[in-house]
């Protein structure tokens, strides 16, 4: 185990509340299972109150992979922030295809507005619908992800969920938890390195993503890392 992990057993012993401002600049990140993340959702799901729980971290830092087998059990609904990306046609037209994955490159009041809708959904409130972002084409595609009120937890992973500017502050209460993850940057590279070359591009071009505009995305995410109620690195 490196000297940026440490073990933790058991999620569930320390609520939102507890952890709300405990989570220093430094702080090793908690090496967990996927078993335990299931388990406290799984927790939240039996009080029978709808529960927002945010997962965010830098690109390659493992968010939709964890969120996927979270929401496998069949108690809560996955909900990408990637889906309110602004369309390529849109940051073209604004000269911002370049910085496109930054957060002035989002519908931030959309994204808001989404969230709101799900805090105030009652069990017999029937469907909304999110957008989700399709990898293969870029683009985000709209009303694809339906969040019926009876779902006891919605997850959301998005990079800047904690971020604290440009409407995005208003986040974070809409959040009952916020998790980070955080695997190392060694780790976080390669795999950001490994997804850019399955879409198509060669070893180099998907080195520049990633060190490149992927790296200044990043640095932004890692400032938030504080807000966090906890940090985990999952195993």
């Amino acid at each position: 185990m490196s000297a940026a992990e440490r073990t933790t057993p058991d999620v569930q012993s320390v609520t939102a509340a507890d952890a709300r401002s405990a989570v220093p600049d430094d702080a090793a990140a908690e090496l967990v299972t996927v078993d335990a993340l299931r388990a406290r959702v799984r927790d939240l799901a039996a009080t029978g109150i709808r529960r927002i729980i945010g997962i965010t971290g830098a690109p390659g830092a493992g968010k939709s992979t964890v969120a996927e087998a979270l929401v496998a059990d069949g108690v809560s609904v996955l909900v990408g922030m990637d889906g309110y990306h602004f369309a390529d046609r849109l940051l073209h037209a604004r000269g911002l295809h370049g910085r496109k994955g930054a957060p002035h490159t989002f519908d931030v009041d959309g994204f808001v507005s989404l969230l709101e809708r799900i805090r105030a959904q009652e069990p017999d409130d029937g469907e909304l619908y999110a957008p989700y972002f399709d990898p293969e084409l870029d683009e985000p595609i709209g009303s694809c992800v339906p969040v019926h009120g009876a779902v006891p937890v919605v997850i959301v992973e998005g990079n800047y969920l904690l971020h604290d500017d440009g409407g995005w502050e208003r986040v974070r209460d809409l959040l009952d938890e916020a998790w980070f993850l955080d695997p190392g940057d060694d780790t976080r590279v390669e795999r950001l390195i490994a997804r850019h070359e399955r879409f198509g591009r060669d070893r180099a071009e998907a080195m520049e993503r990633a060190t490149g505009s992927d790296e200044l995305n990043a640095q932004l995410i890692r400032a938030t890392r504080p807000h966090a109620d906890r940090v985990f690195a999952v195993r």
